[in-house]
């Protein structure tokens, strides 16, 4: 099965998005409480630049253990350890700024080993506009990061007309 891939362009910045993506307190429940389903998800282990976790998303049939690992400051992996499909995989994301002060996410996703049955349906998910309502979510979600209290207040980018007025 070829990769999934897609973008996300979002008015956090690198540095709240890498926060966003590797937080694995009990704030990654609020950050992503639209694709993150809060009755499956478990942090297993982590340590200063990794994280082991389970994780679906609200109303899928599938759940993986993932190893996050962002000791590469220009990228965060995943290794799929366990799944509910019998398979593995392997995802990376890159974090780029972009000129306005937000940034571009670039994923990039590829399960192995699924089952006959079940390659079909991930198919489904992943070449349907599926990957269209993922990048939203994800876009809004790091949007609402930026601009929330768990973002670092001399990180959080201006509204335009803010910036415009002390420049």
């Amino acid at each position: 099965m070829s990769p999934v891939q897609f973008e996300v362009t979002t008015v956090a910045t690198p540095e709240q998005v890498r926060e966003a993506l590797t937080d694995f307190t009990d704030r990654r429940l609020q950050t992503w409480n639209r694709t993150l389903d809060p009755k499956r998800y478990e942090l297993r282990d982590h340590g200063e630049d990794w994280a082991v976790a389970r994780e679906a998303t609200p109303g899928s049939p599938f759940w993986v253990v993932a190893r996050y690992d962002w000791s590469n400051p220009d990228v965060i992996r995943l290794t799929v350890q366990e799944s509910s499909y019998g398979g593995a995989g392997e995802g990376s994301f890159r974090i780029t700024p972009t000129a306005d002060g937000g940034s571009r996410v670039r994923v990039e996703w590829d399960n192995t080993g699924a089952r006959s049955w079940q390659k079909l349906l991930l198919l489904l998910i992943h070449r349907g506009p599926m990957g269209r309502i993922v990048s939203r979510l994800w876009s809004s979600a790091l949007d609402r990061y930026a601009q929330s209290d768990d973002a670092p207040l001399a990180r959080r980018p201006r509204p335009p007309e803010e910036a415009a007025a002390r420049d």
